[in-house]
């Protein structure tokens, strides 16, 4: 048994990384469900997810940093005319999916683990789909 969501994650800079581990965290316990494994995934090509520190702010700082270093905006000789190819690249880089397992309605996250959006062209308003699957209710 699976159950589809649909989560509104709002981005305010080009590159942001935006939690929104307490809004998974609602939904599941609004639907009920115990037991199973959740699959977010976004339904952007210039948006990724990932699952990473949330304790330290420096950390999301340091991973936009990184990759801003490996592929910078401009000077690359992109072709694509809209200026975002490495919106693009940095969101294949990341992957457009993650899926945390939860146990007891509660999500099995490590102790220092959130869920972020990772917005390469924003701000904006992205959909991220929520999976749940398996779980007994």
């Amino acid at each position: 048994m699976a159950n589809t969501f649909k989560l509104k994650v709002r981005s305010r800079r080009r590159e942001e990384l935006v939690e929104f581990t307490e809004e998974v965290r609602r939904v599941l316990r609004e639907s009920g469900a115990r037991d199973g494994i959740i699959t977010l995934f976004v339904r952007h090509t210039t948006a990724g997810l990932t699952v990473n520190e949330n304790a330290d702010p420096d950390v999301p700082r340091d991973m936009l940093h990184c990759l801003r270093t490996l592929v910078p905006q401009h000077g690359m000789g992109f072709r694509h005319a809209e200026e975002n190819s490495d919106a693009h690249i940095k969101a294949t880089l990341v992957g457009s999916s993650v899926t945390v397992p939860f146990a007891g309605g509660e999500l099995l996250l490590g102790r220092w683990q959130g869920i972020f959006l990772c917005e390469f062209d924003g701000g904006r308003e992205r959909e991220v789909v929520m999976v749940m699957s398996g779980g007994s209710q």
